[in-house]
């Protein structure tokens, strides 16, 4: 299973798309904290703001990911043989959901210098917004399975 999780992994990373998604999630995390939510116009350093607008970029930045997970199988022609391996279903998505969700993360991970921002502009409860991270990797390991389950049912005959 882990040669699985390191191939969803591998073709996450050898493209320019997954840098692509990154930036853009990072950059509109940042625009809509900052610019949108009127971060500096609230005088609190906290990010609350911030995590309030994690729930919607997730639901188009999630599922644009989850859909290459399956298409790209589908498009290398992949899907068929790793369909015939002797490896249970469950083996196959749990190693798609793992890689996907390292990804997220990942990317998630790479927002930490707001929360440096944060911390030079005022003096937040760093603990809360720990738990504000980590509830934002729970919940984008929510969407990623409802991503996950949900793009292989249409069936196209």
């Amino acid at each position: 299973m882990l040669a699985l999780i390191k191939r969803e992994l591998k073709l996450y990373f050898i493209t320019p798309v997954a840098y692509i998604f990154t930036a853009i999630f990072i950059l509109t995390s940042m625009s809509l904290t900052f610019y949108f939510g009127s971060f500096f116009s609230s005088g609190v350093a906290e990010l609350s703001i911030f995590f309030s607008f994690i729930p919607w970029v997730f639901i188009f930045f999630i599922s644009a990911v989850t859909m290459k997970s399956w298409s790209e199988e589908k498009r290398l022609g992949t899907i068929e043989l790793l369909l015939t391996l002797p490896i249970p279903l469950w083996k196959i998505v749990l190693s798609k959901f793992i890689a996907t969700w390292a990804f997220v993360t990942f990317s998630i991970v790479l927002t930490f210098p707001i929360w440096i921002t944060v911390n030079y502009l005022g003096n937040p409860d760093n603990l809360i917004i720990v738990g504000q991270y980590l509830g934002a990797i729970l919940m984008a390991g929510a969407y990623i399975s409802l991503g996950i389950f949900s793009l292989p049912l249409p069936v196209t005959k």
